[in-house]
């Protein structure tokens, strides 16, 4: 879906003012509408990014942190890319909405870690509520709301859960279940605090904004945001054919 309503907003956009904005603008832009419209702060997104002309998948893969990473490993992939530990567990405050599919944590329910129980940092009464939505050896792709309270709203409570084991992944709940970790204390305190979380979250997300950024010269305003522009045939005639 979120392809889909990108892919029409650049369409709309080549059509009103051609090779002008870039796809890395626009999701950039389509962030911070898609929190304040939630209910979440909103900030002034810094414009003029270029899109890229290469694509690694696996490089990609390999940056990413993983719905099963550890605490150890979340910081190091933030570390990596120039974010701290308060920037990791703002940006996690993230799934304060949207929804993951079964297959990120149905493990945690039934097998964690090969162990053949569950896993014991997940409150109790909460897994048979997501054993409900994704039974054993169930459809994966079924989606679960990452805040069980308020799905669509974009508040604190992802932390108040993380605090009575409801995180619904394991690269969520170690934020709070990491016996000593620096990161309780966070989470303890934007549960308490929203302010204190939307002003984190904000800076954060402008500084994951400005990572390997390309401006100026350097790439380019892509014509058809899923392919770089010598695989659209040179012309948005390429992008308007697939509708």
């Amino acid at each position: 879906m979120a392809r889909v309503r990108t892919t029409h907003i650049k369409t709309a956009l080549e059509n009103a003012c051609p090779s002008t904005v870039s796809c890395a603008d626009i999701l950039a832009i389509a962030a911070e509408e898609s929190v304040s419209l939630s209910g979440g702060p909103s900030w002034t997104v810094l414009l003029g990014r270029r899109d890229g002309t290469t694509a690694n998948r696996t490089a990609a893969n390999e940056a990413l942190p993983a719905p099963t990473s550890n605490l150890d490993v979340l910081k190091s992939k933030f570390s990596a890319v120039g974010l701290n530990t308060t920037d990791l567990v703002a940006l996690s405050g993230a799934h304060t909405f949207g929804r993951a599919q079964c297959q990120f944590f149905t493990d945690r329910l039934y097998n964690f870690n090969n162990t053949g129980s569950p896993d014991q940092t997940l409150n109790s009464t909460y897994i048979e509520t997501l054993r409900g939505i994704c039974p054993q050896n169930g459809n994966g792709s079924v989606l679960a709301n990452f805040d069980p309270s308020t799905p669509d709203g974009f508040d604190s409570n992802y932390f108040s859960n993380l605090q009575v084991h409801k995180g619904l992944l394991q690269s969520d709940q170690v934020l709070f279940s990491t016996s000593g970790a620096d990161t309780i204390d966070m989470v303890n305190n934007f549960s308490v605090n929203q302010t204190t979380f939307f002003e984190s979250f904000v800076e954060s997300m402008i500084k994951m904004g400005n990572i390997s950024l390309l401006t100026g010269t350097d790439g380019e305003i892509r014509l058809n945001c899923s392919r770089v522009n010598e695989d659209s045939f040179g012309s948005s005639a390429a992008l308007l054919a697939e509708y």
